[in-house]
């Protein structure tokens, strides 16, 4: 828009947004990830593009993005020494450093901490980011490849990166743990523990339902045998039997 003052400031935004998968730059109207971790598919997007004029004009598109699980072999954790809420406000500038100084076109597949979500995302000083890589005609990039031009690259990385936190920055590759647990895993052994806890408190229950109808049921057949020593006369009154009559000789 070659317009000037507000008429000429677009501001980009997800249109009805309800996936929590994307967002977007308002400012530059680049789409990036937000977690798409372990997912496949393919995600519609409307995208929408407004000016801020007095007579605000907008326009839509919709954009496609396909999501497949052939990456996830080829995926790097690279580690920064800053707060999450700073590298996700720097996504995009991230993305082109990473993109310039390794020569393949990088995405950003995940950024996150070792903080759990509920907590404030400002609390640590430690993001991974997770990237993959694709080279010129597409194809993609071993994670051993990108590995091995992040750490030639690593020094470079570094200062652009310093220009754009204002910050003295460290990046370096990461292996993930081999027994790290994913958020769903630990739900899941949870919820486990939860069921075999109530089906063992059930099983006491019904023991314990059981018991006491087996004492009622004893309590009952000792009563019947105390009325019992009653017997009756064959006029059809009772005779006690509990105690004998004594009879003249």
């Amino acid at each position: 828009d070659p317009d000037s003052g507000d008429n000429g400031l677009l501001l980009y935004s997800l249109v009805n947004n309800q996936m929590t998968e994307f967002d977007i730059d308002k400012k530059t109207g680049q789409i990036f990830t937000v977690s798409l971790a372990g997912k496949t598919g393919t995600y519609y997007l409307e995208i929408q593009a407004a000016d801020q004029g007095t007579r605000r004009l907008t326009a839509r598109t919709k954009v496609n993005v396909t999501v497949d699980s052939s990456s996830s072999n080829n995926i790097v954790m690279v580690a920064l020494n800053q707060k999450i809420n700073v590298v996700d406000r720097n996504t995009a500038e991230l993305k082109r450093v990473l993109s310039d100084k390794l020569a393949w076109k990088v995405y950003i597949i995940h950024v996150y901490s070792n903080e759990l979500e509920r907590k404030a995302r400002s609390s640590t000083d430690v993001t991974y980011v997770e990237i993959t890589a694709f080279d010129k005609a597409n194809q993609e990039v071993s994670a051993e490849d990108v590995k091995r031009k992040f750490r030639e690259q690593k020094t470079n990385i570094e200062i652009e990166l310093e220009k754009i936190f204002s910050a003295t920055v460290t990046a370096a590759v990461e292996e993930p743990p081999a027994d790290s647990s994913t958020p769903e895993l630990i739900a899941t052994i949870v919820l486990g523990v939860l069921l075999a806890c109530s089906l063992i408190a059930f099983l006491v229950y019904v023991a314990l339902v059981i018991k006491r109808k087996s004492l009622i049921k004893k309590h009952d057949e000792i009563v019947e045998g105390i009325d019992n020593l009653c017997a009756a006369h064959k006029n059809g009154s009772l005779k006690s039997l509990g105690k004998p009559e004594h009879t003249k000789n």
